[in-house]
């Protein structure tokens, strides 16, 4: 023991030499004891937020419901083909007391027509049939740390809004326009936006109306006159991201 605590000695002595080495002279512009106590005085909410998926404490069921749906993205962002699931066999050929299909649609868990609603198949465009998701609960709940830590984790850069901030309804639309449109350049690996909007329910009609324009803007192949291809181009593409809505009143 008296061994061990002598080289963690010389170790730690060792350590401190070579950051005071290393570390410059303090100048006048910022001070280390201001950055240390700062440090120190972290809102506990910061401090110990989840970061990971693992570490999220909110309802597991709506956890896995929203990667699930992030996940079915990935053919039109990521170029990922859909994994196609294999149904079991006993399942199929010996239904439960062989009850008609209705009957046995009745007694399914919200899990699994969750889950058949998720797998629904892809539109023409390869993105999922539901191209919104809407997280609603009391202030305190953690839903927009979930959207953050399942939009990274998936690989998504998450980017912020908030609707009651901006009541303009064409300022409303360039904000998710810039943002499901245009790619992160920030560092070499860029990666594609998901976005979170915050205070859904603070937002104006015109500003919901917006929202539902882009998300069932169609595409504008196959038009033959040129001045609707000006018009189409001009009000923007189809929604190639995922927007994930949070809410406090349903």
């Amino acid at each position: 023991r008296r061994r061990v605590l002598e080289a963690s000695q010389q170790l730690t002595e060792i350590i401190n030499s070579e950051t005071s080495a290393e570390s410059p002279e303090p100048t006048g512009e910022a001070e280390p004891a201001d950055e240390e106590e700062s440090a120190l005085h972290f809102l506990w909410v910061d401090k110990f937020t989840p970061r990971r998926y693992m570490e999220l404490l909110s309802d597991d069921y709506t956890n896995r419901c929203l990667l699930k749906w992030l996940k079915l993205w990935d053919t039109v962002v990521f170029g990922k083909e859909k994994a196609v699931r294999k149904a079991k066999p006993s399942a199929e050929a010996h239904p439960p007391f062989n009850q008609p299909k209705e009957q046995q649609n009745k007694w399914k868990t919200k899990v699994q027509l969750t889950e058949e609603i998720l797998e629904a198949e892809l539109d023409q465009h390869k993105r999922p049939k539901y191209k919104v998701a809407l997280l609603c609960g009391p202030p305190g709940l953690g839903k927009t740390t979930l959207a953050h830590v399942i939009a990274k984790h998936v690989g998504y850069n998450a980017v912020e809004m908030n609707a009651s901030d901006d009541r303009s309804p064409e300022v409303f639309k360039t904000r998710i326009e810039a943002a499901t449109q245009m790619k992160s350049v920030l560092g070499a690996d860029e990666k594609p936006n998901c976005l979170i909007i915050d205070e859904i329910d603070g937002a104006p009609a015109a500003s919901i109306n917006v929202l539902l324009n882009i998300i069932h803007r169609k595409d504008g192949e196959g038009e033959a006159a040129a001045g609707t291809g000006r018009r189409r181009r001009r009000e923007g593409g189809l929604l190639l991201r995922p927007i994930i809505c949070i809410c406090n009143d349903q």
